[in-house]
């Protein structure tokens, strides 16, 4: 395998591997190799690789979060990947305050795949969540695998705890999670994705900031999953 660009310069100016040195690879789909420099230049660097390693898929995790303002979706996707999601879906919502032209959208969904990207390599994750470009809240929800459970999290919930809803999942049983952005859904929102099947549930008595709610909400199904603590 030989690495140029950006990879390269990871490999040469930030890890600083020299020849000869041994480093694991992976394919972002859940094999990761075995690997050894073997030729360094100005331009490229040649690895070969060893023995593979497949990493079993995880249960589909998707969070479908309302776009948020400043660098809060790049928290989001960072951290979010750490904690297992597989799949991010940023969506317009009535109360987003981030419009998003088309030529803007494409510049930031690459940048987003890219944090993505990285995340999964600093947290040693064999695949890469995938990053979808923005579109509006029930389109992205319609697009979802079908027999996805919808789980959406609403502030006027107050009698179904996420984790009561989860726990109700059959195993591998794709989830995605709603979140909305710092005003909330609109209740036009929530019913129509009732309509769709969604279940609205409850964090808690505690108004999260949407970027906590993302991953709290994150946090808790992985726990339940047997994937933390």
């Amino acid at each position: 395998m030989t690495l140029t660009g950006e990879r390269r310069h990871y490999l040469v100016h930030v890890l600083r591997l020299e020849d000869g040195d041994a480093l694991e690879v992976f394919d972002g789909k859940g094999r990761a190799f075995e690997a050894r420099v073997t030729g360094l230049s100005a331009e490229s660097v040649r690895l070969v690789l060893g023995t593979m390693r497949v990493t079993p898929p995880a249960r589909g995790m998707s969070v479908l979060q309302g776009l948020p303002k400043g660098d809060k979706l790049e928290l989001v996707l960072q951290k979010g990947t750490e904690l297992g999601a597989t799949a991010f879906h940023p969506v317009a919502t009535a109360r987003s305050v981030v419009k998003l032209e088309p030529k803007r959208a494409e510049e930031r969904t690459q940048r987003w795949a890219k944090i993505v990207e990285e995340a999964a390599r600093q947290c040693r994750r064999d695949d890469v969540p995938a990053v979808h470009p923005p579109r509006p809240l029930l389109d992205a929800a319609r697009a979802l695998t079908p027999g996805t459970l919808l789980l959406v999290l609403d502030e006027e919930e107050s009698a179904v705890p996420l984790g009561e809803a989860f726990r109700s999942v059959a195993p591998g049983t794709p989830v995605a999670l709603v979140i909305g952005p710092e005003g909330g859904l609109a209740r036009e929102e929530v019913d129509g994705l009732r309509a769709l099947g969604a279940r609205p549930v409850t964090l808690g008595s505690r108004i999260l900031r949407t970027e906590t709610a993302a991953l709290a909400a994150l946090a808790v199904m992985q726990h339940l999953d047997g994937s933390l603590g």
